[in-house]
């Protein structure tokens, strides 16, 4: 017979946590960027001196940082997109040393005095980053605890998403409102709004999805929604055209309905919605392209910018003619002409690295971005709760969508839309959001990939014989 005494404790499933893979992927990033610095200083006959060294030494030091916090409270988390993204970071970095050195020497040539140098201030946007991506590691212990705060978050990221819109703060800057000035900083407060709207898609999507899935009737062979379940698609619609008409931000808008209509079709598994969901992002297309000027000015640049090559088309063309210089293995770094493309560290990063690396370069860094999205989708399919699946499916969605977007338009696929590159483009709004994403991605992954601890049956327990005296 088996006694209380018996009975075996519960068992934990080994499960390796790769965090020596992880720091083995970091310790490759960083020698490849420090390979590209060193391509760039011999390329352009830069010294490397010691605020070059101290650099490499800070980028290295928040690696290791983030590394640390990971294995301390994520140790089961996803190895690999963290060295992902610190990756495509550093190649940023790296870029945005190219530029500047050609700014400076563009600068001398002209008798100009030399531009303030854009690395050291990504750098310290990568620094700001890195502290909160470990704060999210270290305060969100579960990212389920995020769901109770649906409501609140979403109503925080209007608010975020409409703030460029307030006087005083709000900032025009090449037409488009996106910014808030505060002091001697500025900040693009929908880069944040698209993290709270996508935890609050998430948490709504959850809580209502069976009714959002109800089929009334069927058109075509597509099963339609009932007319009370449209209010929020169309919300999401009239939200997006209002970020187009107030803010002239034609990418946000984008990214916003995209998003929603995605994960929408992700909870409900209905046809239907991404049916509906492109009807209404034709009509809205429709509307601004023959209401709204900007829009109209980007559609007829981006089909023959050529016509245009002085002006409005400028951009786009001395872009599509880097890309072109840089053929299939590129120039080199160093070795091209990146500053003929005005804001090349920004919005045109990609033709930059295009000019440079060449076409095996982009599709390198593609498929880094492939690997990144892929691994937060497989996070979102491993995880057991509904609103980490939506959560980990709407961020890793939100990067995707941001690729496409940037890198259509860069290569005139699409026209170009005005967002920038995750991880690679200079500016600390956009850096920073990212990064939490990141962060929000192990938090669900070290959930997803923690073993389970696993009880005896009453069949494990020891049994003894227990003879009559």
């Amino acid at each position: 017979m088996s006694t209380p005494d018996d009975v075996q404790p519960p068992r934990v499933r080994r499960q390796p946590t790769r965090r020596n893979l992880e720091l083995l992927l970091l310790v490759f990033a960083w020698g490849l960027g420090m390979l590209g610095i060193l391509q760039v200083t011999w390329a352009t006959g830069e010294t490397a001196g010691d605020s070059l060294w101290i650099t490499a030494a800070v980028v290295a030091a928040l690696s290791l940082a983030m590394h640390a916090v990971v294995r301390w409270k994520a140790r089961y988390a996803d190895p690999v997109m963290l060295p992902v993204a610190t990756l495509l970071t550093i190649l940023g970095l790296v870029m945005i040393y190219r530029i500047d050195v050609a700014a400076a020497s563009r600068a001398d040539l002209n008798g100009n005095p030399s531009p303030t140098p854009d690395v050291y201030s990504q750098l310290t946007w990568f620094t700001v980053a890195v502290i909160l991506f470990v704060s999210v590691l270290v305060l969100l212990r579960d990212h389920r605890i995020l769901q109770r705060y649906t409501y609140t978050l979403g109503l925080a990221g209007l608010i975020l998403l409409v703030l460029p819109l307030a006087p005083v703060i709000g900032t025009t800057v090449n037409g488009a409102t996106l910014w808030i000035r505060l002091g001697g900083f500025s900040f693009q407060p929908a880069e944040l709004a698209k993290i709270l709207l996508t935890v609050f898609f998430a948490g709504y999507l959850v809580e209502k999805r069976d009714s959002l899935a109800l089929v009334r009737t069927k058109v075509v062979g597509i099963g339609l929604p009932r007319v009370k379940d449209l209010g929020p698609i169309l919300f999401a619609w009239l939200v997006s055209l209002g970020v187009l008409i107030f803010e002239t931000d034609l990418g946000t808008s984008l990214l916003f309905f995209g998003l929603f209509v995605t994960m929408l079709y992700i909870a409900t598994q209905r046809r239907s919605w991404l049916v509906l969901g492109g009807l209404l992002f034709a009509a809205g297309a429709l509307l601004a392209y023959y209401l709204f000027g900007h829009v109209r000015l980007r559609v007829t640049v981006w089909l023959d910018p050529w016509a245009y090559a002085d002006d409005s088309g400028y951009q786009i063309v001395q872009s599509l003619f880097g890309l072109a210089n840089g053929g299939i293995l590129g120039a080199g770094l160093g070795q091209g002409f990146p500053n003929l493309v005005p804001f090349a560290n920004t919005d045109f990063i990609v033709a930059a690295l295009g000019e440079e690396l060449g076409l095996t370069g982009l599709v390198a860094m593609l498929l880094l971005y492939a690997v990144l999205i892929e691994r937060g989708l497989r996070t979102a399919v491993s995880v057991r709760d509904p609103f980490g699946q939506l959560l980990a499916a709407g961020l890793s969605i939100t990067l995707a969508l941001q690729v496409f977007v940037i890198i259509g338009g860069v290569t005139r696929l699409i026209p170009l839309t005005g967002l920038t590159t995750p991880f690679l483009s200079y500016g600390g709004s956009s850096l920073i959001a990212n990064w939490i994403i990141v962060a929000l991605l192990l938090r669900v992954s070290d959930r997803a990939r923690r073993p389970e601890v696993m009880t005896p049956s009453p069949d494990d327990a020891v049994t003894q014989v227990v003879r009559r005296t």
